[in-house]
């Protein structure tokens, strides 16, 4: 008979951690890799005052490659109105996914207060997001639901500080997203930190959706999907814009990341 007396806490927290699995996956092994969703918002009616998101274009393609070279089944959606918007979100929703390893949506647009744009109006990421909740979508219970955001956050961008000075200030860039929705298995992608500006480039789109694509498409299939993402908000926070001639005022960007996963998550390749 096993004595458990003379056990410390600390016994007792690597024995309950050794009867977790630390090594679990997510299934790769389902029939389909799942749905893709692109909402690709370049153009606006004037009277929301947005600008159009040129070179949006390049996003788009960019994400539709990688996504169809990891298996996805990807459908795009370029400038919907609002209600076209969710019509074709309530609609994936309502599909069967039984088949499917996970499910996937991006939404490339302008946002702010958690809160992204369609051409005629601005729909809650909360709204979009809870429609595939597991109470909401059964076929997708124990699946990860990944979600991608490249909007700005708020109209602020980011400065620079040196390493040294990093340490010894108030942490500005928070990854806490306090409006999630409850439930399990969902990871939120963002091109920014809460409060801050996305950049992007007319010609090559934008830095976050650049970077994202550039390391799916070198280790998409062989990486953990959340040390990917850390790698990419490595290589965003590396870039920076000069917003003038003083060194000072070049401004950066730094995304984020909130995950609910509650396994590993690869995109191995199917068999054939």
């Amino acid at each position: 008979m096993a004595h458990t007396e003379n056990l410390t806490e600390t016994d007792v927290i690597v024995r309950r951690f050794l009867a977790l699995d630390l090594e679990d996956e997510y299934a790769t092994n389902n029939k389909r890799r799942g749905l893709a969703l692109i909402f690709n918002q370049e153009r606006f009616y004037w009277k929301l005052g947005l600008c159009d998101r040129y070179g949006t274009e390049s996003d788009g393609r960019n994400l539709e490659k990688r996504l169809k070279d990891l298996g996805f089944e990807v459908k795009s959606y370029d400038s919907y109105e609002q209600a076209q918007v969710e019509e074709s979100i309530n609609k994936a929703a309502q599909a069967d996914h039984s088949d499917a390893d996970c499910f996937l949506l991006v939404f490339l647009s302008h946002g702010e207060d958690e809160h992204v744009y369609a051409r005629d109006g601005k729909i809650s990421i909360k709204e979009i997001v809870s429609k595939f909740k597991g109470t909401e979508c059964r076929s997708l219970v124990g699946k990860p639901k990944i979600f991608i955001w490249e909007t700005c956050r708020a109209d602020q961008p980011d400065d620079p500080v040196t390493a040294c000075a990093a340490g010894n200030s108030e942490e500005k860039n928070k990854t806490v997203v306090h409006t999630l929705p409850a439930g399990a298995d969902f990871i939120m992608c963002y091109s920014a930190a809460e409060g801050y500006y996305s950049h992007w480039e007319t010609d090559n789109g934008s830095w976050y959706i650049q970077d994202l694509c550039e390391l799916l498409g070198e280790y998409g299939d062989c990486l953990e999907f959340t040390h990917l993402l850390s790698l990419v908000n490595r290589k965003v926070s590396q870039r920076n814009v000069e917003m003038s001639r003083d060194e000072n005022e070049s401004k950066k960007q730094v995304p984020c990341f909130a995950s609910m996963l509650t396994k590993k998550l690869y995109f191995r390749p199917k068999k054939c």
